[in-house]
């Protein structure tokens, strides 16, 4: 349930430009609880029956690999087999980057393409492995950089995409999580300097950070502000992506200098006008920075990802009904033996469905080598053991 709207920019539309791996990638959407259902499960006001879903779908290759064994349409999108999910309605305005280059492809070969993006930076997309380029260089290192690229996160008209009242309006007559987004507090500007010039900018460029995060809030808020005055907004949605297996790029101390005035500035606006979900998309150990997130607004993390050492389990007992999750299966456990599948499920999910707050998936895409037979028993034995466990709520 990936929250993507009009501020997904240069990174992604660059993908979709010069690969159709997310057209490949699509799973088919479903909607078996509404709005309210899953508002009041993932802030602790209900536990009536457990959500399961799958986050992203399959990773580039893994539908060609179902395919040679057998799989039929229904299951290459997944519409074969059951879960109980939301449906995610984003409004469609722009919170982050307007504007910029026209994308172009500068160099094609068989294992690469090589563009520009609208950012201007030339980004590198390997073909067969990715769904979305990654930067070769980037716009910004000095507070000159970024003042000459800082009127594409200016507040304007052109933020507002034609009929998006409308959509929201759809979404919440349809029964949709209603949805905006906001860029990263670290993502974005790491987008701009680049991940090792950012963390080296918290301390040689702090105004520069500062004035980054304090251009992108103004802009959000007051986006924010409008979609909000006039209907519920029910989630604010965040991507960083800012952790690997050792633990977050950023610390607690540059959170609440630097991101916790950013996040605040947007989540104390929406909830103070009804918004009940504050989440953030990141992959890596976060649990360093959970508490400095916690104290920023954030109520939603996922995937929680194991690999990286997270544990839902020994997470919930820690912070409680203070902090609900999506995902924390692991996925990489579907290309072992069935045994460790049944495993990982016993683990996880009776105390999920126990205390509620979780919407259960794999922690990420599907990976190549995930046996179609594998994959079926999963979702089998996941709705064995819900089953079970539901009726002892």
């Amino acid at each position: 349930m990936r929250a993507r709207d009009a501020c997904d920019f240069g990174r992604l539309s660059m993908a979709r430009h010069i690969t159709d791996d997310h057209t490949a990638l699509a799973i088919a959407p479903g909607m078996e609880a509404r709005r309210e259902e899953f508002l009041d499960y993932m802030t602790f006001q209900a536990n009536d029956r457990p959500l399961f879903t799958e986050i992203w779908g399959p990773i580039v290759g893994l539908k060609d690999e179902w395919a040679a064994q057998g799989a039929t349409p229904a299951e290459l999108d997944l519409s074969a087999f059951k879960f109980r999910r939301p449906q995610n309605g984003g409004v469609p305005v722009n919170t982050g980057w307007l504007g910029g280059c026209e994308e172009e492809i500068l160099e094609e070969t068989d294992e690469y393409i090589i563009g520009r993006d609208r950012m201007g930076r030339r980004v590198k997309l390997c073909k067969g492995k990715a769904t979305a380029p990654l930067p070769l260089d980037y716009p910004v290192s000095n507070m000159d950089d970024w003042q000459r690229i800082k009127p594409h996160y200016a507040f304007s008209e052109a933020r507002f995409l034609d009929g998006w009242e409308e959509a929201a309006r759809e979404h919440l007559a349809g029964g949709r999580v209603v949805t905006v987004s906001i860029p990263g507090g670290f993502d974005e500007p790491r987008q701009l300097l680049g991940e090792e010039a950012l963390c080296v900018a918290y301390y040689d460029q702090p105004e520069l950070v500062h004035d980054i995060l304090a251009t992108i809030g103004d802009t959000a808020f007051r986006v924010l502000e409008r979609v909000s005055a006039g209907m519920t907004i029910d989630q604010l949605s965040v991507h960083e992506d800012m952790a690997g297996k050792s633990g977050s790029l950023a610390g607690p101390r540059q959170i609440e200098e630097f991101i916790a005035p950013y996040y605040r500035k947007c989540w104390d606006l929406l909830r103070s006008r009804g918004a009940r979900l504050f989440s953030q998309d990141s992959d890596g150990n976060m649990e360093g920075v959970i508490a400095a997130f916690l104290a920023a607004g954030i109520n939603v993390m996922y995937p929680m990802e194991p690999a990286a050492g997270m544990d839902m389990v020994r997470t919930r007992e820690q912070y409680g009904a203070r902090l609900a999750f999506m995902g924390g299966i692991d996925k990489h456990v579907l290309r072992a033996s069935k045994e460790e599948i049944v495993a990982e499920l016993e683990y996880k999910i009776p105390p999920m469905v126990r205390t509620g707050g979780c919407l259960l998936g794999l922690d990420h895409r599907i990976p190549n080598c995930t046996p179609l037979e594998h994959y079926r028993f999963y979702i089998e034995k996941v709705w064995e053991i819900l089953d079970r466990e539901t009726t002892q709520l």
